[in-house]
């Protein structure tokens, strides 16, 4: 009990002082602005949110989260991409950035030379999943058998049109050369609720979204879709594993405004990559089922130009456009 007590008054200690630093930082305008182009509670925000403390411990320096949600993170990003390029603004962005050049027909700005890429530093892992009622199948295998053999059967839900897992669903149907209807809703919450009851029949979904449901036997995983299985999920092979050449998942990337120094580039590349692969950042990734896939500035900024090409490429097939 006292054990317990003194880690609980040392860790108030702690935070209690971070606290103080940040408030003195702030008063000194020494503090450093993320933006998160989506709304409060989304799991982008919660995932930036968990690591804003150890980031503020690297940087050594006061940062202050503020979501500008809207547009599918355009609103929000835009902000980014007209602050100043001294270090004091980042933003932390989400597949949505590669996949919004080919959704919407005019940007407010280039999603590659108006951002200047400064880290990767996590994904959250998706699941092909049925409703086990309407398609009582084990893998993914089964699964495409059953569709093809009785086609424009059977159809499936996403976020909305246009966003990653709608795209990510997309991707498997193209690679299984099945077809499904697509129907959109308006957020993944719906989508899973139309999903248990049967008004449809698979999706893809964020790996926290469905634990419950997996548990409960009213979902059922069939595959996950990204490079590796899922460590709290291992018996649930890839859709790779299983012959399908589909890799997708939910990632998180700290960017700059155009023409950020490199010194700047630096000195946050180290502290961010640093944070978030600090101890308590890990287990809260880990407990929130996310995966660090820490990766630097040129690594980064590799990746997202891959994959705006690669969403592209799917959005081009199915032939989604918003206003």
């Amino acid at each position: 009990m006292f054990l317990n007590s003194r880690r609980t008054a040392c860790a108030c200690l702690s935070t209690l002082a971070f606290m103080l630093f940040s408030q003195s930082a702030a008063a000194q305008g020494n503090t450093l602005r993320i933006i998160v182009p989506a709304s409060a509670g989304s799991g982008q925000d919660v995932m930036v949110r968990t690591a804003q403390n150890a980031m503020g411990k690297a940087l050594g320096r006061a940062v202050m989260v503020e979501n500008i949600p809207g547009s599918g993170g355009l609103i929000g990003t835009q902000q980014l991409v007209k602050s100043a390029p001294d270090g004091n603004t980042i933003a932390f962005v989400s597949n949505n950035h590669a996949v919004n050049p080919a959704v919407y027909p005019k940007m407010p700005y280039d999603s590659l030379r108006d951002i200047t890429p400064i880290a990767l530093v996590a994904e959250t892992p998706f699941l092909l999943v049925v409703n086990p009622r309407k398609l009582p199948v084990s893998n993914a295998k089964e699964m495409v058998a059953l569709l093809k053999a009785r086609p424009d059967q059977y159809n499936f839900g996403s976020s909305g049109n246009g966003t990653i897992l709608h795209l990510a669903a997309e991707m498997f149907v193209d690679a299984a050369g099945i077809k499904a209807k697509h129907i959109p809703y308006k957020g993944a919450a719906q989508a899973m609720n139309d999903l248990i009851s049967g008004q449809i029949d698979f999706a893809v979904m964020a790996v926290p979204a469905v634990q419950a449901h997996l548990k409960a036997g009213t979902l059922r995983a069939i595959a996950a879709t990204g490079a590796a299985r899922v460590p709290s999920l291992p018996s649930i092979a890839t859709l790779q594993e299983q012959g399908f050449n589909t890799v997708v998942g939910g990632w998180l990337a700290a960017v700059g405004p155009a023409k950020l120094p490199s010194a700047e580039i630096k000195r946050l590349q180290d502290a961010i990559l640093a944070a978030w692969s600090s101890p308590e950042v890990a287990k809260a990734m880990a407990d929130q089922e996310n995966i660090l896939t820490p990766m630097n500035s040129d690594g980064t900024s590799n990746f997202m130009a891959r994959e705006q090409t690669r969403f592209a490429d799917i959005v081009r097939k199915i032939g989604v456009s918003l206003d």
